[in-house]
């Protein structure tokens, strides 16, 4: 009798339980968002509120997004650059019409967790490196929002998405029109009419939406129709769910006041002398105080082309995450030479990498110094969960596995079906692996 339970068992497990040995619950979904337009050499810095978003009490797992165009072709970044794109959560006015919240005194941003008090607020945000960047976060963890409790009175919960991107067809410069130089885009003023600083060179202020970057005499192509697709992970909130705080730190934080994170800076050509050395590299550093601790159960790093990784550090000199870049060496969506197309995540040992209330942290962001580069950026996105015991196994999979104890025990006595019943455990277990893949923990990277 035993012998044809466990067969049974082993079928089940093989047979028919591979989905369960996904984190349960996982939803999926995959939006697009409004379509906005590109010409040669274009620029197109958009904002979408309420865009398409899962709804309800839940934790995020994961969001993904890419550029494609009206036939859901992806776009490789030598053609529209994704400068960045980020999503902000907030709260708007149930009874509100369309155009109401661009007036920003009637919405309630809801911000992240992190330092810097007027710029990013976001709680996800990738650019070039969008396509082979994981932002999975592993069980039991998730980034919990829709709590109803939290929402004040005549408020819903919704998001705002923002897409910067640059047409770079048939341009005079194209790392030079991504990195937004001004004398490329030939502006004196910002968005808002004032006047651009003699001394800044390039950055956000000369590439905004609808400004033009310099194309060759004669050059012309058509119109593209473009579509930030955006897929959303997500499960249902339950109790068992160890909630996460988002900290996006950045390296021009000065800590010094309200408006210290500058978000972008400028990287200097090195000299004949550092050329000579093999110096090329322009390293920059800042201390940071986090305010509340715990532990880091992922962490990543958002460069520009030219950067060449970055890290965090404890303020005993201990590594908490490193992030390196990866380039490409192709013409395909994906693999784009010389862009950034990934960036390499940290997933620490649940309780192994800690941060104490108050404890001062220190950041460092490299880039190549072979050429000028401007504009760039040096942010560093961490997930940290504050400390409470994590929830054990459930009962009934505790009763699984003695049952399988037990199975293999009678087994191994009659020597029935030990042989079929181990071949059965190992291909259940490396098909669990690859279910599982993404959830496996990366070692720290050595700086």
């Amino acid at each position: 009798m035993h012998t044809e339970l466990c067969l049974l068992l082993f079928s089940f497990l093989f047979f028919h339980n591979t989905e369960a040995l996904r984190p349960p619950g996982v939803k999926t979904e995959t939006f697009l968002s409004p379509p906005f337009y590109l010409k040669p050499g274009q620029v197109a810095n958009k904002y979408y509120f309420n865009i398409p978003f899962p709804k309800g009490h839940i934790a995020l797992k994961s969001f993904n997004g890419e550029v494609v165009d009206e036939y859901d072709n992806p776009i490789p970044l030598h053609e529209t650059y994704l400068h960045h794109w980020v999503v902000d959560r907030y709260y708007g006015l149930k009874d509100s019409v369309p155009g109401d919240e661009n007036d920003l005194s009637k919405i309630i941003l809801v911000r992240n967790s992190g330092l810097c008090k007027h710029t990013l607020g976001q709680y996800y945000g990738l650019g070039s490196e969008t396509r082979k960047t994981d932002t999975w976060v592993p069980d039991p963890y998730g980034i919990v929002v829709g709590n109803p409790e939290e929402v004040p009175a005549r408020y819903e919960e919704r998001w705002l998405l923002n897409v910067h991107a640059i047409d770079t067809r048939g341009v005079t410069d194209r790392l030079g029109c991504t990195e937004c130089r001004c004398n490329l885009y030939n502006v004196t003023v910002d968005e808002y009419g004032h006047e651009i600083r003699a001394n800044y060179t390039g950055g956000l202020y000369c590439c905004y939406d609808k400004t033009q970057c310099k194309l060759r005499e004669r050059f012309e192509s058509v119109t593209r129709k473009i579509y930030l697709k955006y897929t959303v992970e997500w499960v249902e909130w339950e109790p068992r769910i160890v909630p996460v705080k988002v900290y996006i730190l950045d390296i021009t934080d000065t800590g010094t006041g309200s408006y210290s994170c500058k978000v972008e800076y400028e990287v200097k050509e090195c000299n004949s002398e550092e050329r000579k050395n093999g110096d090329c590299i322009d390293m920059q550093t800042t201390r940071l105080v986090m305010p509340h601790g715990g532990n880091i159960i992922y962490g990543v790093a958002h460069q520009h082309s030219g950067g060449a990784g970055s890290a965090l550090y404890g303020q005993d000199g201990r590594l908490l995450c490193t992030s390196i870049p990866t380039y490409g060496d192709g013409k395909e969506a994906g693999n784009e030479a010389n862009y950034i197309v990934g960036m390499s995540t940290c997933y620490p040992k649940p309780g192994s990498v800690k941060i104490a209330d108050g404890e001062t942290l220190t950041l460092i962001s490299n880039y190549s110094s072979n050429q000028m580069h401007t504009g760039v950026m040096g942010l560093f996105y961490i997930l940290v969960a504050e400390e409470r015991p994590l929830p054990g196994p459930p009962k009934k999979m505790i009763c699984f596995n003695s049952l399988i104890s037990w199975c293999i025990e009678m087994s191994v006595k009659t020597g029935a079906v030990f042989i079929a019943g181990v071949t059965l455990i190992s291909i259940a277990t490396r098909s669990f692996y690859k279910l599982h893949r993404k959830n496996q923990y990366e070692a720290l990277v050595a700086a």
